[in-house]
């Protein structure tokens, strides 16, 4: 379908330029970036986590002093809160159409790119997700939509991997939230482990907004696993795990990118001991890249007063590759910069960008934590796509 009818009239303007256009006095060309993520609720820590990320790459494209089509640019970025809701992700969706967004960084969850996606795509938007990782996302036929970092499968077979040959776990019990994320990365880690000779020998269900776990506590005094998986976000893993421990539960507990945060410990309530969970984040630089990395960092606490949680470096360089795209392309009207973006290859604070025919990034990685009482721990980067 055809672009907005606003963004239309904006790329027939002669600057070279299309949607997220705006002038002002000295004829600069205001681009407007959108990002859309949890703002609010339980979970807003890592949407917030990502809105920070992609602020400071506006501000650093800024500084640039970049032009495009003959003229100044100065970037915005439009953000909107979906509060981790499928249909609030497609009203606020719907905004950044009319708003008239060149391009869209999000959604933080699967849940909600996935609904949100088709809007973009009729729209005939770009979108970059930093963080969500359901494979269906890419898989649906969407020229436009692309993500950071490797899938649920990839980072599944990486946890299965060690869990199994490192960890020589043989009593695994699977629990997810019943969410599009936290079920998709569940399937996928009890696959892998079969595929690894390793045996599930439970699978539990709890819900993605739950406080108290007594059926999910009751399977594992059961089943009395020497590891759990869990598959959702650490809002409810946290608590899951103290209410462990206060039963006498000692499992190792492992999970992937929603349970891998900062804030982890405390939603666990001081109960983490060494090296108790184990997880990963889809993503991770080696060695020569940690310098760069540290100095994001230490920017990102400066600026905002808090630490980077999981993604915020990803939608970084989301916006990093969108704007690389688009002076490139010396266009900011989505399908003259779709071109470039698809070729593109692109250095940014997680290494080497590029994107494969879906518009997954190529040769992910995967970074494995524990945790040291309130610290979480690095403790290897590998690459994971085959």
């Amino acid at each position: 379908m055809p672009l907005p009818a606003l963004l239309f009239a904006a790329a027939l303007s002669g600057c070279g330029g299309g949607g997220g256009e705006g002038s002002t006095s000295d004829d600069t060309l205001v681009v407007r970036i959108g990002h859309v993520g949890p703002t609010t609720g339980a979970i807003a820590h890592l949407g917030l986590d990502n809105q920070y990320g992609a602020q400071l790459a506006v501000d650093d494209a800024n500084n640039r002093n970049l032009r495009i089509g003959g003229r100044s640019v100065r970037f915005e970025l439009v953000a909107r809160d979906d509060q981790g809701d499928p249909q609030i992700a497609i009203k606020v969706a719907r905004e950044l159409v009319q708003a008239s967004v060149a391009g869209v960084v999000g959604h933080l969850n699967s849940g909600t790119s996935i609904p949100a996606s088709s809007v973009y795509d009729t729209a005939g938007l770009v979108q970059i997700t930093p963080s969500a990782t359901n494979p269906k996302l890419t898989r649906q036929g969407y020229t436009g939509v692309f993500r950071m970092v490797a899938d649920d499968v990839r980072l599944a077979e990486g946890l299965a991997r060690h869990a199994v040959s490192t960890l020589r776990a043989s009593r695994i019990v699977v629990i997810d939230d019943q969410s599009t994320y936290g079920n998709g990365l569940a399937t996928s880690f009890a696959t892998a482990v079969a595929a690894q000779g390793g045996t599930v020998i439970s699978r539990l269900s709890t819900q993605a907004t739950a406080t108290t776990f007594d059926t999910v506590l009751a399977g594992l005094q059961t089943a009395a696993p020497d590891l759990v998986f869990y598959g959702g976000m650490d809002a409810v893993a946290g608590p899951l795990i103290k209410q462990m421990r206060a039963q006498g539960l000692t499992a190792r507990v492992m999970g992937g990118d929603g349970i891998c945060s900062g804030e982890l410990p405390a939603l666990a309530g001081g109960t983490l001991g060494p090296d108790d969970v184990i997880c990963a984040e889809a993503g991770g630089v080696e060695t020569s890249l940690v310098p760069a990395l540290t100095a994001f960092k230490t920017r990102f606490q400066q600026r905002f007063g808090k630490n980077v949680q999981i993604y915020a470096p990803y939608a970084y360089d989301a916006v990093g590759v969108m704007v690389d795209a688009m002076v490139s392309a010396q266009s900011i009207v989505p399908a003259n910069y779709l071109p470039l973006l698809k070729s593109s290859v692109y250095s940014g604070l997680s290494g080497t960008v590029s994107f494969d025919s879906q518009g997954d990034v190529r040769n992910g990685a995967m970074s494995l934590y524990t945790y040291q009482g309130t610290t979480r721990q690095l403790a290897g980067v590998t690459r994971i796509t085959p």
